[in-house]
């Protein structure tokens, strides 16, 4: 029996695809985008190509110089009922920290929230610039410890516990044991 669903694209295809059309989408040329991220025009015109592999960081900056959600680089159009299994996604790590979120759930049309799930172990902890002004962060842990909030006042979460903080200020996550796992979702205003 054949499966009646296309292979997914590989994670890079899907960035590559996207950063081309929401640059083209407002205006911008790879030398301005590339300005307002702070990278390399290269850097930029590899990932349009498909070809890199980008950081957390990388795609974040790159979000926001185009002033759009993360989800709108990585997110993958998804049938109305979706399971994603643990393993599996859109995943992009850090470059600071073993630190990985992979993109859950996009915001549909109206909607402004994305949900990821993360996976980090013990090490340097993982500081996130601003996001756009009204961004707040919702985090549920699910195993293991972690440092998590506002840069300058970080709380330690155990498993179940939740925080909600704003996303529009520097803010981090530390894992504190191994095999740190976490719910977050981002709610954009």
């Amino acid at each position: 029996m054949s499966d009646a669903h296309p292979a997914p694209k590989p994670p890079i295809e899907v960035i590559a695809a996207s950063l081309r059309a929401e640059r083209v989408r407002a205006g911008l040329s790879l030398t301005e985008v590339a300005r307002r991220a702070g990278l390399a025009k290269s850097t930029l015109s590899q990932l349009e190509s498909g070809t890199g592999n980008p950081s957390l960081e990388t795609l974040w900056a790159l979000c926001v110089a185009l002033e759009i959600p993360f989800s709108r680089l990585v997110a993958v159009p998804r049938p109305r009922v979706q399971v994603i299994r643990a393993g599996e996604g859109p995943a992009v790590g850090s470059e600071q920290s073993d630190y990985q979120a992979t993109l859950l759930a996009a915001s549909p049309p109206g909607a402004r929230r994305d949900v990821y799930s993360v996976a980090a172990e013990p090490g340097p902890q993982r500081s996130s610039a601003p996001h756009p002004p009204g961004v707040v962060e919702h985090l549920v842990i699910s195993a293991g410890r972690a440092l998590v909030g506002v840069a300058d006042e970080p709380v330690e979460l155990h498993p179940g516990d939740y925080i909600c903080y704003p996303a529009d200020v520097p803010h981090i996550f530390q894992a504190l044991e191994p095999g740190t796992r976490a719910v977050l979702v981002s709610e954009h205003h």
